[in-house]
């Protein structure tokens, strides 16, 4: 049942009333995606990009989403390199989330998400390219907004709704996301079903035009579709991809003739650092073991090493840790890992000046490297270094207000500074932000309220206050 709900939930919000044809090009290398007029039941960016924020709190809150800044930059690097191919503007973002299932889903405005079993099961990253090409091809299609052709009398909020009460069910028993497919949205939802096959289609074949123009073998698409069909064969159940993404023989046929009709790309015999984020994946999911990582380990491999280290760590393991990591970086190799992980071990072991030098130099050099100048603000914030800490921490949240692990180191450097009104005033603003985006609006507005009482005596600080404020009460009327 929860399947099922997740089915319609997905698909709801890539629903296409009116789709181009799906006919091959048969100079296919050419760059062909359909223009998307202004008559086809659009609605506005502002509204695209209001519910898709809506709907990234409501995961934040309800999914387990992964806050791990490496492998979130890794994903978002191949991510933006094929969003480079396409008229989006700047998007929301890129989630992982914490699940064994082979799902993505997409969200209008530019919200992404990635299960780690996609990760877990995929054999490179041109695979991983593929479905993130593919979902991509959803939202510049506008799939979700052409959906009112379909659903005449809906508001967009209600199908994102629907999205929200699926991904809940996928979590849960079902009856959360059940309850939200009560009554007429359960008709509409047996209406819809009919424009999925065409919806997938085009966002196959206008997918596998992003990620040829990135670079990407689009092979690929087609080879991870076969090989979760063979998958499926030997399974009591089928992967939630399977529901969102209906696949049938023929779109996997009509995805494997594009890719034949392409330029052939040059497959990678081996791409070390897509094995690395994969037993990553794999250790921060827990879908590995101790045993299987000591064998990956013992055969030189410098991912299994380290990933062997990031499961000692883990475990709060920091010895085994430690001896893991030493093994590493006998390969000589210069890899962001190396780094993050001794400055955790030292700082398992309270050993702050060790993890200091550890990762000051790496992040200085690379001030564009998120992962690394987090840590490097986390180790300020032990040694109680805050000032330094929150200017590290101030220019990412410059670029993307959205960053949970800043607001969080905000707050946590916020929080070790000596008492005073300030402080109090900056708590109670970072933590309000902490709150909205992990979904709690209530409790960060209230915070806010709390802040704008404390600050009447400072004008500069109470204006801004008021202004974030107005803003989080505004976005929190919008209902899903």
């Amino acid at each position: 049942m929860k399947r099922l709900v997740l089915a319609c939930g997905l698909s709801a919000c890539m629903v296409i009333g009116h789709t181009a044809s799906d006919t091959f090009n048969t100079q296919s290398s050419q760059f062909t995606v359909p223009e998307i007029g202004a008559g086809v039941g659009l609605i506005d960016q502002q509204k695209e990009r209001m519910i898709g924020e809506k709907v990234y709190r409501q995961v934040q809150k309800q999914l387990p989403v992964v806050q791990n800044p490496w492998m979130e930059d890794q994903l978002f690097s191949v991510f933006s390199h094929i969003l480079s191919q396409t008229q989006l503007q700047q998007p929301i973002g890129l989630v992982v989330v914490n699940d064994p299932q082979i799902n993505a889903f997409a969200v209008p405005g530019g919200l992404f998400a990635l299960n780690m079993g996609l990760l877990n099961s995929a054999r490179n990253m041109d695979e991983v390219a593929g479905v993130m090409a593919h979902e991509i091809a959803h939202v510049t299609q506008r799939h979700y907004s052409r959906s009112q052709e379909a659903f005449k009398g809906q508001g967009l909020l209600a199908l994102a709704g629907i999205l929200v009460g699926a991904l809940v069910a996928s979590q849960a028993d079902g009856d959360a996301g059940a309850a939200v497919m009560m009554g007429s949205q359960a008709a509409l939802m047996d209406q819809q079903l009919s424009y999925s096959r065409n919806q997938e289609r085009e966002a196959d074949r206008i997918g596998m035009q992003y990620m040829y123009a990135s670079g990407y073998n689009p092979q690929s698409m087609a080879d991870f579709f076969e090989v979760m069909h063979r998958s499926t064969s030997r399974l009591s159940f089928l992967p939630d991809f399977w529901f969102t993404h209906p696949l049938t023989t023929e779109r996997m046929s009509e995805a494997r003739l594009r890719a034949n009709q392409m330029p052939k790309v040059k497959p990678k015999l081996i791409d070390q650092n897509f094995e690395i984020i994969r037993w990553y994946s794999k250790v921060l999911s827990r879908q590995t073991t101790e045993q299987q990582l000591k064998i990956l380990a013992g055969q030189n491999s410098f991912a299994g090493q380290l990933a062997l280290t990031a499961y000692y760590l883990q475990q709060g393991d920091e010895d085994n840790a430690q001896q893991a990591l030493d093994q590493a970086k006998k390969h000589n190799q210069i890899h962001p890992l190396l780094v993050l992980f001794q400055t955790d071990i030292y700082l398992g072991k309270n050993q702050l000046e060790p993890a200091l030098r550890s990762v000051r130099s790496a992040a200085s050099i690379m001030p564009e490297n998120r992962a690394l100048n987090y840590k490097y603000a986390e180790v300020l914030i032990r040694m109680k270094q805050t000032d330094q800490a929150k200017m590290i921490v101030q220019r990412f949240l410059n670029a993307n207000s959205r960053d949970l692990s800043a607001w969080r180191l905000m707050l946590s450097a916020t929080n070790a500074e000596p008492v005073s009104e300030i402080k109090t005033i900056n708590v109670l603003r970072y933590r309000a932000e902490v709150e909205y985006w992990t979904g709690n609006e209530e409790a960060a507005i209230k915070s806010l309220l709390h802040a704008q009482r404390v600050s009447k005596k400072n004008q500069s600080l109470s204006a801004s206050i008021s202004q974030r404020l107005k803003q989080m009460q505004q976005e929190r009327k919008y209902k899903i």
